[in-house]
């Protein structure tokens, strides 16, 4: 219980960061209708906001809830970190599919669902900032499919 009220205090904290700098990005020319700082600050209000949830309601007192154990929490972190790594050369429908799966199984799923969960998620997410906000993402081998 307590350990949930510091998580959530520092992913607040993480937010404020986040939105201070996210906050004073500008690019030097317009490149895209929402410019640089929209990911950033919404990413951060997400974060801010789980973090509000945890200090107001967090885990059961009696030590019910199982932690995560530390391999997933190691599996985890990995997959963020190829992510990271991949996400420029195989862009960014490849990368979040890919991503996906791990992510799918650490948290119980069988990997056909993550790569099925995975496929749709990047699609029409990379529709979603490609089409509709406008925002430029590394498009990877995929090239002119996209």
């Amino acid at each position: 219980m307590y350990t949930d009220r510091i998580l959530g205090a520092a992913a607040i904290a993480v937010a404020a960061i986040l939105i201070a700098y996210g906050y004073g990005l500008e690019a030097p020319f317009a490149y895209e209708p929402v410019g640089p700082r929209a990911f950033p600050l919404i990413a951060a209000s997400i974060i801010a906001v789980c973090g509000v949830i945890l200090l107001l309601k967090p885990g059961a007192a009696d030590g019910s809830e199982t932690p995560m154990p530390g391999r997933a929490v190691l599996a985890l972190s990995g997959s963020l970190l190829a992510y990271a790594i991949l996400f420029q050369p195989l862009g960014f429908v490849i990368s979040t599919a890919t991503l996906m799966v791990p992510i799918a199984m650490i948290f119980g799923a069988k990997w056909w669902q993550g790569a099925l969960t995975g496929v749709v998620l990047a699609v029409s997410s990379f529709m979603l900032f490609d089409r509709v906000l406008d925002v430029v993402l590394p498009v990877g081998p995929l090239g002119g499919l996209m």
